[in-house]
């Protein structure tokens, strides 16, 4: 027969309630001012994250996910995010056609989600400069449809210009229907568009393109007040 322990301290079962939601707290994610950093550490904790048709490392606070010839994106599926700021830290590479980094949110599956990226290779090129940045809507506006559509209305060039081979800081603001893109802290965005959906929300993830590897860190995301 179990019996329950009465404890004469009252002071007791407090601490221990205490203790316990701040190891739940650590084990999920750290939040202040309404502003969520995931720990990154954690990306092989399949009940927080989950992986999409790539492998991921991860090391000394930077996850990796390696080229494979498809989309990947690495999922953190603990959050629902509708509209505010998120913003992390990218690098990828100066090599054509295999360098497209970026970030995928309002996720609900790993075929239907928007997405901004970068093509590093198109930093510097004078003649695809324009083609740096470039927002999609999956499956039913992929970045070939909207060039051919819309020529230079979902994509544009970073000013200043970025080091392809070096990180970089994004910070996407979601207040739909609007996205506004922001490179290294630049007052002015890099890109401005119109949401190709009316209803998103969903999860965040880490995303790359087709043949594409990159390095990834300093996620935050911070839900506007509405949105909470």
């Amino acid at each position: 027969m179990a019996y329950l322990k009465v404890y004469s301290n009252p002071v007791m079962p407090l601490a221990w309630l205490f203790f316990m939601l701040l190891l739940l707290c650590d084990n999920i994610l750290f939040a202040q001012n309404n502003e969520v950093i995931p720990e990154l550490d954690g990306i092989h904790d399949t009940s927080l994250w989950t992986l999409s048709r790539r492998q991921a490392t991860y090391q000394n606070g930077e996850v990796h996910l390696d080229a494979k010839l498809s989309d990947g994106i690495l999922w953190l599926k603990d959050l629902e995010f509708s509209d505010g700021t998120i913003s992390f830290s990218v690098k990828g590479k100066d090599d054509p056609g295999k360098s497209f980094v970026g970030l995928a949110f309002h996720g609900q599956n790993d075929s239907t989600y928007e997405a901004v990226y970068f093509r590093p290779f198109n930093f510097r090129n004078p003649d695809r400069k324009a083609h740096a940045v470039q927002y999609i809507s999956h499956p039913a506006y992929p970045w070939d449809k909207l060039r051919r559509s819309h020529p230079g209305k979902y994509e544009n060039a970073i000013q200043p210009v970025v080091d392809p081979n070096e990180w970089f800081q994004v910070r996407i603001e979601v207040d739909r229907p609007l996205i506004r893109v922001y490179v290294n802290g630049v007052q002015e965005p890099s890109l401005e568009v119109t949401q190709l959906i009316s209803n998103g929300k969903g999860w965040v993830g880490f995303w790359v393109g087709y043949n594409s590897e990159g390095s990834f860190k300093d996620l935050k995301i911070k839900p506007a007040a509405s949105a909470q």
